[in-house]
């Protein structure tokens, strides 16, 4: 990777509740920050050196982006959401249909987008994923089988990149928790959360030089 002032980390999903917290943490650990989402008007608030909307579950857009950003030395994918809460016999097809857009094919898209550049840098890529991946209960088989879909092919271009000196891990939690959640729930303890400021920190180490060795593991922030 090239020297720290020289760094570029392109963020999927910069506009979201975990977004602004992982701009900034690049920021402040001197990386310069190309920032994607889909809602101009949060992405208008992100306090990134650069700014793209587009929608990922277009191929062609993600393409767009990477071939606007160019050089990359790592890039960070945050979208997320969630349905859930029934049996899978009760689940609604749509539900099915819509977590796998949101948390496989933007996936699919953002890596196809952004690997030959992460070829030729040597790069790094992260994704946020959720511990129901690995250990589903009986409300979230949909969101859990798109989250395993999405770590899978997470880990395949970390097969890929170690060819070329570069990596590619997951970090995993249960949820998130932001300021404004514990601002609005001050008595609730929030014990299974993971606050945005650490899942920052975690993906900064993930791109950092003391991680270079790390490759198509999980990281867990989680209890």
């Amino acid at each position: 990777m090239r020297g720290l002032e020289d760094r570029v980390v392109a963020i999927a999903g910069a506009g979201g509740a975990l977004g602004p917290h992982v701009v900034r943490a690049f920021r402040e650990a001197g990386w310069r920050v190309a920032a994607a989402e889909r809602d101009e008007a949060r992405l208008a608030s992100v306090e990134a050196d650069d700014r793209y909307a587009l929608d990922l579950l277009d191929p062609d857009a993600a393409r767009g982006w990477a071939e606007h950003v160019g050089e990359v030395d790592a890039v960070a994918h945050l979208v997320g959401g969630w349905r859930g809460g029934k049996a899978i016999d009760e689940t609604p097809r749509e539900d099915f249909e819509w977590l796998h857009d949101l948390l496989v094919r933007t996936v699919q898209h953002v890596i196809s987008a952004f690997a030959p550049a992460l070829r030729a840098s040597g790069g790094r890529f992260a994704l946020v994923s959720s511990s129901q991946a690995q250990d589903p209960d009986a409300g979230n088989a949909g969101y859990a089988a798109a989250k395993a879909a999405a770590e899978t092919l997470t880990l395949s271009l970390g097969a890929d990149l170690a060819e070329h000196g570069g990596t590619a891990n997951v970090l995993v939690v249960n949820a998130i928790v932001t300021p404004e959640m514990r601002a609005a729930e001050p008595g609730k303890a929030f014990a299974t959360f993971t606050d945005v400021d650490e899942i920052a920190a975690g993906l900064v180490y993930l791109f950092s030089d003391a991680a270079r060795k790390m490759n198509r593991k999980r990281l867990s922030l989680h209890p």
